[in-house]
């Protein structure tokens, strides 16, 4: 936890800024626990967490009761010791919507989830990042510092945002698929000393402290890629997004981006870049190169959607409708049509509290929230309204961050007609993750508000 200073703005406003630039903690009844209050929220003080293979320290054995009883089914196995808990079966036959599988943890809350071909990977407030495969523990690893806030991957390597302000870069051992290294810590050493070396290249953050421009001095918040292009965009708490080149880690670009903390980026399509912060704005981006010789990179502002109250905490863009949407604290989703010189299309509400993360597939948006649920919406597949098809309970703490994936089995909807269905994560502060499926034809939920609201009137 870490404490900011107030902006000039009601208080009201204040402590919604406050709640997403902090991290939130959802309280468990605990003897060994205590917890103290930030911001509204109780903050777990937490105990020694498992051990773990890590980029500092070797795997060392655990001596909790619990983890030496005979009783405990995970025991036979170094990183099947995790105090993950897998329950029930996954992706049997049965219904085509709803949840089939929950992960739950003892060792922290989840922040960061990210999935590729089998694999679920996970981060937590412990350091820990874990590796799942079909649903149980196959692997592990351990940063030597930081939450792990952000994670994305992109060939083989797996990157982490973390709350000390540094990316960490991962790869799998060509000998052993469960044993994963730290194959280097944005910015780059050798690249941190030459920077350092030119007075140029520091910047201020702050009243009498400087800083060389390559490095976040505060907490990672979001990545995200452009594989196209092989570069890496992380937002941080400095409010600045950095531009990294994946193919030698080197930091091309830094964007004074907002007037607070960023928490949310995404990478659109043409050179593209959207960025949202706890100063209530949606910015975009556009990527140009300004030297023809040397091939320098830079972004320059396009637009700004949105101007509004509420922090913007989450963005997503879906490449194949080419439609933007950003969540804010209020709980609202707006949206707009980038093939359309982004003009606006309108707002969905779903949730009573914060929205704190969105991810899209095709027609498909999910977004999870602060009221512990997760929100279902699927866009007509001619036209621009969007109705809520169901919404997904189960979680105890809020919904911090969601992933989907597109389900390889499709299901039978009629004679010769099947339809297509996703695997959707959703990881929360109550310390589990869950396992849901969600199916491309069910029946709209009948309630206020199922559909999207426009406000055609409006210009941003």
């Amino acid at each position: 936890m870490r404490d900011y200073k107030e902006k000039s703005s009601p208080k009201g406003l204040n402590k919604l800024i406050n709640l997403f630039r902090a991290d939130p903690v959802v309280p468990q009844s605990n003897s060994q626990e205590y917890y103290s209050t930030h911001n509204g929220f109780s903050t777990r003080s937490s105990g020694t967490s498992p051990d773990y293979s890590s980029d500092m320290n070797p795997v060392s054995t655990s001596t909790l009761p619990y983890n030496l009883s005979p009783l405990n089914p995970t025991m036979l196995s170094p990183f099947t010791k995790s105090p993950w808990v897998h329950f029930g079966g996954f992706f049997d036959e049965g219904p085509t919507t709803g949840l089939v599988g929950s992960l739950v943890r003892e060792e922290g809350h989840v922040y960061s989830l990210a999935a590729s071909g089998e694999l679920l990977f996970t981060g937590s407030e412990s350091k820990n990042i874990r590796v799942w495969k079909n649903q149980h523990e196959f692997a592990g690893f351990k940063s030597s510092s930081g939450f792990v806030k952000a994670m994305v991957i992109t060939d083989g390597k797996i990157f982490t945002g973390h709350q000390d302000g540094k990316i960490r870069v991962w790869k799998v051992s060509h000998k052993d698929p469960t044993v994963y290294k730290r194959v280097a810590s944005l910015p780059l050493m050798k690249d941190f000393i030459k920077s350092s070396i030119n007075p140029s290249n520091y910047v201020e953050v702050k009243r009498n402290r400087n800083t060389v421009w390559i490095r976040h001095f505060d907490a990672v918040s979001c990545l995200s890629l452009d594989e196209e292009a092989g570069l890496l965009y992380s937002g941080s708490w400095d409010k600045t997004v950095k531009v990294w080149r994946i193919s030698d880690f080197k930091c091309l670009e830094s964007i004074e981006a907002h007037d607070d903390a960023v928490n949310t980026v995404a990478v659109g399509s043409d050179g593209l870049v959207f960025t949202g912060s706890a100063d209530g704005t949606v910015k975009v981006w556009r990527r140009e190169i300004t030297n023809n010789k040397g091939g320098t990179i830079r972004h320059m502002l396009v637009k700004t959607l949105l101007k509004g109250e509420s922090a913007v905490t989450s963005i997503a863009v879906s490449k194949e409708t080419g439609v933007v949407y950003a969540g804010s604290s209020d709980g609202k989703v707006n949206y707009w049509d980038m093939k359309r010189r982004f003009s606006y299309i309108g707002v969905l509400r779903g949730h009573k509290m914060a929205v704190l993360c969105l991810v899209v597939s095709g027609r498909l948006m999910v977004s999870g929230s602060a009221d512990k649920k997760l929100c279902v919406w699927m866009r007509e597949e001619k036209g621009e309204a969007h109705t809520k098809v169901t919404m997904l309970t189960g979680h105890e703490g809020p919904v911090k961050c969601v992933t989907v994936k597109e389900d390889e089995e499709r299901y039978q909807i009629g004679s010769d007609c099947r339809g297509q269905r996703w695997v959707v994560y959703s990881g929360s502060l109550d310390r589990s993750v869950k396992v849901w499926r969600v199916a491309e034809y069910m029946e709209a939920q009948s309630e206020p508000n199922s559909r999207a609201e426009y406000d055609l009137r409006r210009k941003l």
